[in-house]
């Protein structure tokens, strides 16, 4: 057969592309070879509908391997009894857990959109906010940090099935506690998404969900620095309280309402070659070599957070605990959609937002964000934070001036030549 080298010179466009530039986009990552190398493997030629022992399909004696050892490194990263390694992606996890614990129409209460939380969590135009009745949450116009007062009073008039914490733009830790014990008083499920933070939960650097929250979601790629993917846990198995027995008359745990509500719920066959990959990037995840990396995280997040207040940049929140910040750019005179497509000029890349209480649409927006699990991956520490920040306020300040910005182009493309990306590759 022909080789497809229209696709693969874009193939290697792409790759180029990722070696010259400074990647902020706080949802990327870049794996580690042998992760790549596993989802170009053989195991995507491999259908195994149902779980490892329990296949619809014959010939899953070596996926059932590969699974269950994605499942229980996965366990042991979290201390936690349940995982579920499937889902195609976090907001597939969403959904299969959203339909193993409510029905059509039951009341739900997230972090809204506008204020940093995710699609997934209830907004219209997502299968959350339309099979289910979306109540909303907000942070504080002060602060930029949650609003618990809020959230506790919402929960308590609305009495909602279940309770979502987590979001995509929210640079804090989060207070699982204090909603597990309104959600206890309603009678509510809580469910932490942690896509975003998760590397930095694994080890210990943020506070964990487990102990508090019932259901735990997550993508695999952003800080879990795996392939694209989503995963959902559980803490402890428990009985579901909705009476739902098994063939033999016992009740069935919520480990086995969640599995059939992934497959057959809302999935079909898993991508084994992509669970190989997240059981690769789970035994990553469990060395030391991890944590350092998301300590340097970390410690690059605030390194950056600090450097762009020192330059004026007003940070929702005012700061960071985790990977990522957003930037309200309306005291720079610019807007979102301006400040992303100058950066991509200077090889830049970053993603416009919405901050909270904007006064722009969500095509426009007021602020950028920016995370760092990326440029930390390459090899960057907190020095060459100033760097980064400094030519992204040239960029930001001489929007206009084409001459300016290719120049700032070629600076940036010369600074990445010191952090060299998959040189296995060629």
């Amino acid at each position: 057969m022909q080789r497809d080298q229209v696709v693969f010179d874009l193939i290697n466009q792409e790759l180029a592309r990722q070696r010259r530039g400074i990647e902020l986009i706080a949802s990327e990552n870049f794996t580690s070879l042998q992760v790549m190398q596993a989802m170009g493997h053989v195991m995507t030629n491999k259908y195994a509908e149902g779980y490892p022992g329990r296949r619809y399909y014959g010939g899953c004696e070596i996926v059932d391997q590969t699974e269950q050892i994605a499942i229980d490194r996965l366990k042991q990263i979290f201390g936690v009894e349940y995982a579920n390694v499937q889902p195609h992606s976090g907001a597939q996890a969403n959904a299969a857990l959203m339909l193993a614990i409510l029905q059509p129409g039951d009341a739900i209460l997230g972090l809204d959109l506008s204020m940093g939380g995710h699609l997934t969590h209830g907004s219209a135009v997502n299968f959350s906010g339309k099979l289910y009745k979306p109540h909303f949450y907000a942070v504080t116009k002060e602060t930029g940090l949650v609003d618990y007062e809020m959230l506790e009073a919402k929960a308590r008039a609305i009495k909602p099935k279940l309770i979502i914490c987590g979001a995509s733009a929210y640079s804090r830790d989060w207070d699982y506690a204090r909603i597990r014990k309104v959600a206890d008083e309603v009678g509510a499920f809580v469910m932490a998404d942690m896509a975003h933070p998760a590397g930095l939960i694994a080890k210990g650097l943020l506070n964990s969900p487990f102990d508090h929250c019932h259901f735990v979601t997550s993508t695999t790629h952003k800080t879990l620095r795996g392939p694209r993917g989503g995963i959902i846990l559980m803490k402890k198995d428990f009985e579901n309280p909705f009476g739902l027995t098994d063939p033999k008359g016992n009740l069935r745990m919520m480990s086995n309402l969640i599995d059939m509500a992934v497959f057959p719920g809302t999935q079909g066959g898993p991508l084994e070659h992509v669970i190989a990959a997240k059981a690769i990037a789970f035994g990553e995840i469990l060395t030391d070599e991890f944590l350092v990396y998301q300590q340097q995280v970390q410690k690059n997040a605030q390194a950056m957070a600090k450097a762009f207040v020192d330059r004026g940049y007003h940070i929702t929140s005012g700061g960071t605990d985790n990977h990522l910040m957003l930037i309200d750019l309306r005291n720079k005179n610019i807007s979102g959609k301006k400040a992303e497509q100058v950066l991509g000029h200077a090889d830049i890349t970053a993603n416009k937002n919405m901050v909270p209480y904007d006064d722009k649409s969500a095509f426009v927006t007021s602020g950028i964000r920016f995370g760092v699990a990326a440029i930390t991956t390459r090899g960057m520490q907190e020095a060459h934070m100033e760097f980064v920040v400094n030519t992204i306020d040239s960029v930001l300040m001489n929007a206009d001036d084409t001459a300016k910005l290719a120049a700032l182009k070629k600076e940036v493309n010369s600074f990445m030549e010191q952090f060299p990306l998959y040189p296995e590759l060629g």
